[in-house]
Formats: C-alpha cells, structure tokens, sequence
C-alpha cells in the first residue's frame, strides 16, 4: 500500500493497512500531532510482530553517497560532533484560490499545506527531511529540549491558510551538542537546503558529500553513478530495499525513526508557536490532537494564527 495523502491521515491510514495485512510505503511525516506519533510507533510494534515492511520517505537514507558519508562521521573522521545545522530556506509554494462552491473542508483539502492540522506546516512536512538527516548522524539520538521563534510575515493572505512562513528552532541533545534548524517560504529570498556537521576535527556538508580539515574527502560519482555504477537516486533505492523485503520475507520497519522524526519537527513546531521551551518528554506526551471535530464536507474554521506567549502547549 502506498501512502501519500496529506500526512494528517497517515496514522490513521497506516494502522488500517497494518491491520489488513499490507506492507506500506509511508511518505513523510508520518504524523503532524504526539498523538499521531505514538499512534505509528504502536503500529510500527504491530507490523513487527506480523512481519510486514514500512517504508518511510525518508529517502536521503538510502542515497549511497549520504550513507558513506553519515558511516565516515560514525567512524570518528569528525572527532566529537560539537554542533549541527540543518537549513531548508526556498521560495513559496503552491495555492488554489478559493471556489464558491468548495466548502470549508474542501477548500482546506484543495490547500492542506497551509493548514496545520493537514500538513504539519514546513517544519514538519519539508523540514523533516534535514531533521532525519541530523538524527541519524547522532546515530539516532533524538534532542532533549528545544526553543525556537518564527512567524508570518510574507504569506499573510487567507489563502495561505494560518501556518508560520518562517522557523528558527535550536535543539539541545543530553551531552551538550546543538542543532540549528532554520527554514522559510518566502518569495525572493535566497534558496539554501544545506545540512552541516561540525566535529571536533572537521566538518561534514552532508549535501555535497564531503568532509574537510584534519582528514578530507568527498564521495566519488560519475554524472549522477556511484562508483560501483549502480544509480544512487534514493528515490528508487528506498523502494528497492522495499521490493526486496517482500521477495525475501525479510521485513524492514523505519517506521519508528519516521515517527520519532517528526516529532522532533512537532517538538520545534510547539516551541516556535508557543515561545516557550519545549523537552522532548513534554513533545512526547503532548495531548495536542489537530483532527477536526468530523469529516464532512462542510463548515470548518480556521484555527488562528500562532501568538509565541499567547497560543498555549497542550
């Protein structure tokens, strides 16, 4: 089964395929509130126990070129990462004006990535993916706490729905280290997607594949080949390793990395809605439940726009 609807319905939609005994590709987030993150981990321990695959879209993690790059920072070539940075800034995206005849359900659906309840937001359904990205370079510790500010200062029409255009989120792990996770949508604004990681005798751009200072390297590829001549387009590499686990019953689970993932951007999200600090434990037990009193295609409000030190965390 293959999961690609707005990420509100993955938890749900996951647990159904589970149920019914399907192996599931699952885009990411695979959830946009805590509830709907405890919600996959508890099926992710019921696809292990049925031995059935779920295949997160997560896919840098299965890009060849970031995974020699990701095992050389385990190896020690760093030292000791001391801070990590992790950037999505683009320009805007889509939207579809509003119909006379679309209801306030369909009108959110036609635009589910401007209302957070559907996508999450951009921290959590673009930014995702460099959040992984830091996660699985601390071997797939997960942050403690976290602050964070952002707001909503080039997309204010109605039309782009009540998300934040703008995060700057720091993340604290339990040894000290520091992540920076910055991300906007902003119309004529510089474009920069980077992931670095600085250690304590070089640094990693995990986007160009490359370590510099005290050893220096850099993935070797031949227009757009690994050097073993196999594609390393991990877009196809993830449903390989999918495809595989089903031909050789040998099932694989990200579910849980997914799931823990995305609650690192729900975590950041809290923080920079609220303005308060946000741990992980409090992220974790969060009783934030975004689904919408009932599915029909009718009357829907739009929840206001955050205030940091008025928009409470539940």
């Amino acid at each position: 089964v293959l999961l690609t609807t707005p990420p509100h319905f993955r938890p749900a939609h996951l647990k159904q395929a589970i149920a019914a005994g399907k192996h599931v590709f699952a885009e990411k987030p695979v959830a946009v509130d805590a509830p709907g993150v405890r919600s996959v981990m508890e099926t992710c321990r019921l696809a292990r126990q049925k031995r059935l695959s779920i295949m997160s879209g997560l896919m840098l993690r299965y890009s060849k070129a970031m995974q020699e790059t990701i095992n050389r920072i385990h190896d020690g070539q760093l030292g000791k990462i001391v801070t990590l940075q992790t950037n999505y800034n683009i320009n805007g995206l889509w939207s579809h004006p509003r119909k006379p005849e679309w209801s306030d359900m369909e009108w959110q659906l036609r635009n589910w990535y401007y209302f957070t309840w559907l996508s999450g937001g951009q921290l959590v359904e673009q930014h995702v993916h460099g959040l992984d990205l830091m996660s699985w370079a601390m071997q797939n510790e997960y942050p403690v706490k976290c602050f964070g500010l952002g707001g909503r200062q080039s997309r204010t029409d109605p039309l782009y729905g009540h998300i934040f255009d703008h995060h700057a989120i720091c993340y604290e792990y339990s040894s000290g280290q520091r992540c920076f996770a910055f991300c906007r949508q902003q119309d004529g604004t510089d474009i920069d997607t980077s992931q670095l990681i600085f250690g304590e005798k070089g640094t990693a751009d995990l986007n160009r594949n490359t370590l510099s200072g005290a050893e220096t390297w850099r993935y070797s590829r031949a227009r757009g080949r690994d050097r073993n001549g196999a594609q390393d387009l991990p877009y196809v590499q993830e449903h390989a390793a999918l495809f595989n686990s089903i031909r050789t019953d040998s099932p694989l689970c990200n579910g849980e990395y997914a799931a823990k993932s995305s609650l690192m951007a729900i975590m950041g999200r809290m923080a920079s809605f609220t303005g308060k600090n946000v741990t992980w434990d409090e992220a974790w037990n969060s009783k934030e439940d975004l689904t919408p009193p009932e599915y029909t295609f009718g009357p829907l409000s739009v929840a206001p726009v955050a205030q940091p030190g008025k928009t409470r965390f539940y």
